[in-house]
């Protein structure tokens, strides 16, 4: 079931989970992008800034820091988290 299934009666569901990880997946796109293009590794500057919550670790290149701070640090590390261990079972 997508995001906005209609039901029977015409109601639409809407899954915020599902947009969320939308939106996360956009972000972070972009992010990865951004730091890639100024020579940064993305890997240590996005954990770098999940872990302290400083917003420098993220370039301001095409947006990039202002575009990660719409997102909770805590959705996004539940997110990582998540599709980590589903890469992980059998």
């Amino acid at each position: 079931m997508d995001s906005n299934t209609v039901f029977d009666r015409g109601t639409i569901l809407f899954d915020v989970n599902n947009d969320k990880a939308k939106t996360i997946d956009e972000v972070m796109q972009e992010v990865n992008k951004a730091l890639i293009e100024k020579g940064y590794n993305p890997v240590n500057q996005i954990v770098g800034y999940v872990m302290s919550g400083d917003p420098t670790y993220i370039t301001s290149h095409n947006d990039a820091r202002n575009l990660i701070q719409k997102i909770e640090r805590d959705e996004l590390l539940e997110e990582l988290v998540k599709r980590y261990l589903s890469s992980i079972q059998e």
